[in-house]
C-alpha cells in the first residue's frame, strides 16, 4: 500500500476533534489515525498526551494478546507542521473494536457517531462531494452562473432532497437572519449573475451576495463554496485551504458579511494557494466545508423527520439545520 493508492486523505469531525483518514484503494477502505480516535474519545486535544495514551493501552493491550495489535497498520499522514509521518491506524472495524474496548460512555458515544454519521443526508452527501475532483461537472463557460451553483447543488444532493438544484419558492431565515425574499429571488439571482468576477475582492463580492441570496431550501453553504473555489480556479489559478479558517470565525463573518464583508474577505484572503491541481487539498476543502454546517448533535442517527424533508416540505414553519421555512401567509410578519 502507498504512493496514488494512498491519496485520498479524508478529515472527520467529532465534537470540533479531527479525526484524520486515508484511503486504501486496493482494499477499498478507510484508514484510520488512532490517536485521532483517542483524541476524540478523551475529549484531549493535546497531540502528546494523545500519544503517550496510545503507546501505553497499546502496550497494555500486546500484553493481553488482543488483537487489536495486531491489525494495527502504520501509514503516512500529514500532521499540524505540515509533515507526513508514520501513523498507527486502524480501519472501521478496528475502530469499533477501540471503542468497545474502552467501554466508557465518551466511547459509546464516539460509536454511534462513527456507526452512523456516513448514512446521514450529510454523511451520504459528502461521500458524493468527493467524487467531484474526478467530474467534469461544470464547463468552464458555466463557472459563476447560476446554473453552475444548481448543477452542484443537485449533484450534492440528488436522490436526498427532492428540491436538489431546484431555487427555492420559499422565504427563509436562520437565527435572526432573514434571507432573500422568495419573490425578489430570481431577479436577485439574476443581477447577481452579473456582478464582475476578476479579481479577489470582486469574487468574494460575488459570494457573500450569493450567500444572502440562499437559493436553496438547504446546503447553501456547502454547494456555494464549491461555487466559489471553481471561480477562483478559472479567474486567479487559485482556490481556499479551507482548513486554514476556523469553523466558529467562518460562521460569525458570514453573519457579519451581510452588513460588512471585510472579516471574511480576511480569512479568505490568507486561506488562498495556488495548489489548485493538490488533491489532498480539494478533499480537506470538502471535509471542512461539511465540518462547517456540522451541528454540535454529532450523533444523531437518521429520522423519520430527516426522510420525510426528502420527500417534500409542508407549508408551516419548520426546522431546516437551523434555518426555518417561512410560510406565505406568515412573511410579513418575519
Amino acid at each position: 500500500m502507498g504512493g496514488s493508492e494512498m491519496s485520498k486523505v479524508s478529515f472527520r469531525f467529532y465534537k470540533d476533534h479531527e479525526v484524520r483518514a486515508i484511503w486504501d484503494e486496493e482494499n477499498a477502505k478507510w484508514w484510520f489515525s488512532v490517536q485521532d480516535v483517542v483524541g476524540a474519545i478523551n475529549d484531549q486535544s493535546d497531540y502528546k498526551k494523545n500519544r503517550n495514551y496510545w503507546k501505553y493501552l497499546k502496550t497494555k493491550l500486546r500484553k493481553e494478546g488482543n488483537e487489536l495489535v495486531s491489525v494495527t497498520n502504520q501509514l503516512k499522514l500529514r500532521a499540524a507542521d505540515g509533515k507526513r509521518y508514520d501513523t498507527d491506524v486502524l480501519d472501521a472495524e478496528g475502530i469499533r473494536l477501540l471503542a468497545k474496548y474502552t467501554n466508557n460512555q465518551r466511547a459509546m458515544d464516539f460509536l454511534d457517531w462513527f456507526t452512523y454519521s456516513d448514512n446521514t443526508i450529510d454523511g451520504q452527501s459528502r461521500k458524493k462531494a468527493y467524487t467531484l475532483w474526478e467530474s467534469n461537472l461544470v464547463a468552464d463557460k458555466d463557472v459563476g452562473k447560476v446554473k453552475s451553483l444548481q448543477q452542484i447543488h443537485a449533484y450534492l444532493f440528488g436522490g436526498l432532497y427532492d428540491f436538489a438544484g431546484k431555487i427555492r419558492t420559499k422565504t427563509i431565515s436562520k437565527g435572526n437572519t432573514l434571507f432573500c425574499l422568495a419573490e425578489y429571488l430570481h431577479d436577485n439571482l439574476k443581477t447577481i449573475e452579473q456582478m464582475p468576477e476578476t479579481t479577489f475582492d470582486e469574487i468574494v463580492d460575488k459570494y457573500v451576495e450569493m450567500n444572502v441570496a440562499h437559493p436553496f431550501m438547504e446546503g447553501n453553504g456547502r454547494s456555494t463554496r464549491i461555487w466559489l473555489d471553481l471561480i477562483f480556479k478559472k479567474q486567479l489559478k487559485m482556490c481556499v485551504d479551507w482548513s486554514k479558517i476556523d469553523k466558529n470565525d467562518y460562521l460569525d463573518a458570514m453573519i457579519a458579511s451581510h452588513m460588512d464583508s471585510t472579516r471574511i474577505r480576511e480569512l479568505i484572503r490568507q486561506a488562498m494557494t495556488d495548489r489548485i491541481d493538490d488533491r489532498e487539498i480539494f478533499m480537506k476543502g470538502i471535509d471542512y466545508s461539511y465540518y462547517y454546517e456540522q451541528s454540535d448533535l454529532v450523533s444523531e442517527e437518521p429520522n423519520s423527520f430527516e426522510l420525510d424533508r426528502t420527500r417534500g416540505l409542508s407549508n408551516e414553519i419548520q426546522q431546516e439545520d437551523g434555518a426555518e421555512v417561512i410560510d406565505e401567509g406568515k412573511e410579513g410578519q418575519a
